[in-house]
């Protein structure tokens, strides 16, 4: 049975480390959905998000491989604990004069705004869990949807979940070098 999920990983800030990570899905049949990448409060250490649809053989194969990249320091399987996910999107429908309320008004509803305005179009971004950009994304098909883009899911652990940017790098590579050599 196919799901998806989520996993996120800290990873060192260098050159060639997205390749690498990017590498464990050219493996048949699974498929990254979504995959974001970002600074963390640490300028030497980026977190990943990805989005994997496949089994949970396929999740936990990915983290394993996750784990033997020598550039990652943390990996995080989040379906297993509670998380927070958030999307963002930019839409751009065609409005007219008639149209143009009521799409401000669906904005309304999914806390989305106007952050561009022509004569014929509007451009909205919406920030959410999944299904809120899906919902308005759906409600604004009809007036015609020029464009879309979406910049892929974030996701972080609630209240104790943590991981941990603070960890120096010297004790998690001692340990990898230590877990390396025991087997």
């Amino acid at each position: 049975m196919t799901n998806r999920y989520a996993i996120t990983a800290l990873v060192e800030n260098r050159p060639g480390v997205l390749n690498r990570v990017v590498s464990i899905f050219r493996r048949p049949g699974l498929n990254l959905d979504s995959l974001t990448v970002g600074r963390t409060d640490r300028p030497e250490v980026s977190r990943m998000t990805m989005v994997l649809e496949g089994t949970n053989a396929d999740a936990q194969h990915v983290k394993r491989e996750l784990n033997r990249l020598i550039h990652v320091i943390t990996v995080e399987d989040m379906n297993g604990t509670p998380y927070v996910t958030r999307d963002l999107a930019l839409i751009k429908v065609r409005a007219t004069p008639e149209t143009k309320s009521e799409i401000l008004q669906m904005c309304g509803h999914y806390r989305a705004r106007v952050v561009d305005a022509a004569e014929s179009s509007i451009v909205i971004e919406v920030v959410g869990e999944e299904p809120e950009i899906e919902g308005l994304a759906g409600l604004l098909k009809p007036f015609g949807i020029i464009e879309m883009v979406r910049a892929g899911v974030v996701a972080m652990g609630r209240a104790e979940n943590i991981l941990d940017t603070h960890r120096e790098r010297s004790s998690w590579a001692l340990q990898r070098f230590a877990l390396e050599k025991a087997s």
